[in-house]
């Protein structure tokens, strides 16, 4: 229930613009397409040095670009791969972070935990579907030799957990133009992506360290540090955000690299312990319950601040949504001729296993007794299902770490960049399936129909005068605010 965002600004953050600009400008460049543009910039009189980066080796060149010099931490070099990777993405996850945070509060999506059950028995099916379709195709591909001779299954299989995430940001784009915006099933995709997403970091965390240095634990202790740290600002009433990312921050990001795990994690482990507002207004929600009572008229005495917890949020936002052209820019380049079997893969794990595990997994949770949100029906479920197999951004992240071949590394990427075609799948075929809102109100009222002719037979046997009791649960009740 935030206000509408004006200008140009807002309209490309609202609709991902610089991820789907960084993303179409690296596949151009990785591809030798921009090499096209040589004789006009040549016209324009642009130094020479610069046209020799157009083309595929250019752009390798400008990744391991070096805008510090020679500056290194902890023995990695600055380069722009590892500034991009290892430090902005480390405000993309605290955001996430930040979302998964303020979902436990009172209103949120995950508070109490029993109007979210649903959703998180969906979300499990969001993890083992793709999992198990990785492994059952990539058994078949590898025992009918579809990969040369030479790979080993050991290195094959690092890719699992590449399919298991969803990109929120281009989920909730399509969700809304597939259901129309106000859906309850657009804030059940929200939940689902962002628990989806904290499984990831989790398998990131776990999984996926540094593939040529092992693992050293006791730089954890780092990291224990750090949270100490924003502890120990909590407990001394420090209420602004700047100190818990910049000062325990830090510490948790060096105990990361050191340990040999990856750092963009590091406020994950922070961002908790940021001062919250004492209930969520919804997922990815721009305003806060100040916002909400500054629309009303109040006593001055009333008057309350924002809690750092949410300026964190709205003082970074834009700095990461515009910064996600440089990270679609420095992973989504790969060459089409790369296109391997890794690539169907991971694309068919993301929108068959999607699909599958977080349709029956819903569908599950009914049979227990946790309903959908109303206007929901199985349709509604499946096509959630399958949006959520737009993995990119986070599959391109995890791709990353999970192959050090490169040319592994970019099938899996391929795959998970054609993964962002369900989005225009799905809007195609929103409409016959009648995915709209009086669709779904009339499928929904059709079941109740149904189930309460169900209910006046068996009381009519047992002779009882009124219904039968229903479930134990609330559907989820949400709207859409953005």
């Amino acid at each position: 229930m935030s206000h509408r965002k004006k200008g140009f600004v807002n309209f490309l953050q609202e609709f991902s613009i610089p991820l789907i600009a960084g993303v179409f400008v690296a596949l151009l460049h990785a591809n030798d397409a921009l090499t096209h543009l040589a004789g006009l910039l040549r016209v324009l009189q642009v130094p020479e040095g610069v046209i020799g980066l157009l083309d595929h080796e250019g752009y390798h060149h400008i990744l391991h670009w070096k805008p510090l010099g020679d500056v290194a931490i902890f023995g990695h070099a600055l380069d722009l791969h590892f500034l991009i990777n290892d430090i902005f993405m480390v405000f993309f996850f605290g955001i996430a972070a930040k979302e998964i945070t303020e979902a436990c509060l009172p209103g949120g999506s995950l508070n109490p935990i029993a109007k979210a059950i649903n959703p998180l028995f969906a979300t499990i099916g969001g993890v083992v579907g793709p999992v198990g379709v990785f492994f059952a195709a990539l058994w078949v591909s590898h025992s009918s030799g579809a990969f040369p001779a030479d790979a080993e299954w050991g290195v094959l299989q690092k890719g699992w957990g590449i399919p298991t995430a969803t990109d929120i940001a281009l989920a909730w784009l399509v969700a809304r133009a597939v259901f129309g915006a106000g859906h309850p099933a657009i804030n059940f995709l929200l939940l689902l992506a962002v628990a989806d997403d904290a499984i990831g970091l989790a398998i990131i965390a776990i999984f996926y360290g540094d593939p040529v240095h092992p693992a050293e634990p006791m730089w954890l202790l780092l990291v224990a540090g750090g949270m100490a740290a924003a502890l120990g600002l909590r407990l001394s009433r420090v209420n602004v955000w700047f100190p818990y990312i910049f000062l325990a921050g830090p510490i948790a990001w060096s105990g990361l690299v050191l340990a040999n795990l990856h750092p963009a994690l590091a406020l994950v482990f922070i961002v908790p312990f940021l001062p919250g507002p004492k209930r969520d207004t919804g997922l990815y929600i721009q305003a806060d319950e100040v916002d909400e009572q500054e629309s009303v008229p109040q006593p001055d005495a009333l008057h309350a601040e924002h809690s750092p917890l949410h300026l964190f949020e709205h003082n970074l936002k834009l700095f990461v949504d515009l910064g996600l052209f440089f990270f679609a820019y420095g992973n989504a380049g790969v060459a089409f001729a790369v296109i391997g079997p890794m690539t169907w893969i991971i694309l068919g794990s993301l929108v068959v296993g999607k699909t599958l595990g977080i349709g029956l997994f819903g569908w599950l949770g009914m049979r227990l007794g946790f309903p959908l949100p109303e206007r929901m029906a199985v349709k509604q479920l499946a096509m959630a299902g399958f949006i959520a197999a737009l993995g990119l951004t986070v599959a391109l992240f995890v791709a990353g770490a999970a192959f050090t071949d490169a040319n592994l590394q970019g099938q899996a990427k391929m795959g998970a960049l054609f993964s962002g075609l369900v989005g225009l799948v799905a809007v195609i075929i929103a409409r016959p399936l009648g995915m709209r809102d009086s669709d779904a109100s009339a499928s929904r009222e059709s079941e109740k129909g149904e189930d309460e002719s169900n209910d006046v037979k068996s009381t009519a046997v047992e002779g009882v005068s009124g219904p039968l009791p229903t479930g134990p649960s609330a559907p989820l009740q949400q709207s859409d605010r953005a």
